[in-house]
């Protein structure tokens, strides 16, 4: 997501941005609190590389409409299989990058980025069939074009992550959970971009940051997933309808109560998601002395 740069002495920053106590002589004064919207959520690795194909698509096309008719068709087939592996690949290194993302992990049910690679061969080879009669260097085209693709993107995940010695039936329900947890941190940022408030939009990032740190600490102990039932659903929805109401209001009439009080519901959201993680690493902690300190009464009991 595009965000413009803004800070303290920006032209629209808020009033009381610009206040704050003057530092004494000599004493060098503090740096101000830097917020980082981004914490806990990777970017999106889709990107110019796999745009990069949909206009490599393009490149059929003059020869296409300028040919003879089967050129045409040869042609239109070729743009259509690398449009497909364009879009094939940009889906699968977004896959990947959730996946990456994670610390407990399915890997993905379809390999789109293999696929992609497999679907550019057979673009260049069909292109290759316009300008050769023979299947020779057709072929030669598509096996290169492929191999290409998949040094250039690599594979997909085919193994899963972090899945070794824990429950396979947890791990599902974890996953789901998540997966849904993230369509409604999603929907949030998308929501707020209509306020057109970039201060309140680096917020809800700051807010999708802790919420993502409670996501990672269920990933390690997905037990904890019925602790942590009502943050990732309840919780979670009431956020993404409270953003969408605000941003409708707020883009109407910029009213400033209804955003200090976005903004403290956030804050509130934020130190319960924080709280929550914090009180769940607790408790594995005394779960883990527990289990130590039984094991090692057993075993003073066999000396």
């Amino acid at each position: 997501m595009a965000q413009r740069f803004g800070g303290k002495f920006s032209p629209d920053a808020p009033p009381s941005a610009h206040s704050g106590p003057e530092p004494t002589p000599g004493q060098t004064p503090a740096p101000a609190p830097t917020a980082h919207p981004f914490d806990g959520a990777q970017p999106a690795r889709a990107g110019t590389r796999s745009t990069l194909l949909f206009l490599a698509a393009l490149v059929f096309l003059p020869a296409a409409f300028t040919g003879p008719p089967r050129a045409l068709i040869l042609g239109l087939g070729a743009t259509a299989l690398m449009l497909s592996a364009a879009w094939m690949t940009r889906e699968g290194l977004r896959a990947h990058a959730a996946f990456d993302q994670r610390r407990v992990a399915r890997r993905p049910a379809f390999p789109r980025k293999i696929f992609g690679s497999v679907l550019t061969g057979l673009s260049l080879g069909v292109a290759g069939l316009m300008s050769h009669d023979g299947a020779l260097y057709p072929a030669l085209f598509a096996v290169a074009g492929a191999a290409l693709h998949l040094a250039s993107f690599g594979p997909d995940p085919l193994r899963d992550k972090g899945a070794e010695g824990i429950d396979r039936f947890q791990t599902d329900r974890v996953a789901r959970a998540v997966d849904e947890a993230e369509k409604h941190l999603s929907a949030m940022t998308d929501a707020v971009l209509r306020a057109n408030d970039r201060q309140v939009e680096a917020r809800v990032e700051r807010f999708c940051a802790a919420a993502r740190g409670l996501f990672r600490t269920v990933e390690k102990d997905p037990g904890d997933l019925t602790a942590a039932r009502k943050y990732l659903s309840i919780y979670l929805i009431g956020a993404r309808d409270a953003t969408v109401k605000f941003a409708d209001l707020y883009a109407q009439n910029h009213d400033p109560q209804a955003r200090a009080a976005y903004l403290a519901l956030l804050d509130d959201l934020e130190t319960t998601f924080a709280d929550r993680s914090k009180s769940l690493l607790a408790d594995n902690r005394t779960d883990l002395d527990v289990e130590i300190e039984v094991l090692r009464d057993r075993l003073k009991l066999e000396t």
